[in-house]
């Protein structure tokens, strides 16, 4: 699966579930393949840290028990972790939980 293809997956899974529109962006340089999941910018604060209410809902709907960080999701440059949160985005369980390849 492409970044591109997992960015877009994400972002229609989360609004088709939430009701609202959540930012789902490609890292640069050398975390290019990485994904960050978070409140729009006009919901983050002055220094782009997302309300304890968004943090409550996105972790919700990614099926985590407590909410996720101010600065968002981030996820992994691989296709079990892509697969895993477009899963988790679904409100489905993901069929495998990525493992982290670095140390």
């Amino acid at each position: 699966m492409t970044r591109k293809e997992a960015i877009t997956h994400l972002r229609v899974a989360l609004r088709r579930r939430s009701g609202r529109s959540w930012s789902v962006t490609g890292g640069r340089g050398t975390a290019w393949g990485w994904l960050c999941v978070r409140a729009r910018p006009a919901r983050r604060d002055h220094i782009g840290h997302m309300s304890q209410w968004d943090r409550v809902v996105l972790a919700q709907l990614l099926g985590f028990d407590n909410p996720v960080g101010s600065q968002g999701v981030f996820i992994a440059s691989s296709d079990d972790h892509y697969h895993e949160y477009i899963a988790r985005a679904n409100g489905l369980q993901p069929y495998k939980i990525a493992e982290p390849y670095w140390d």
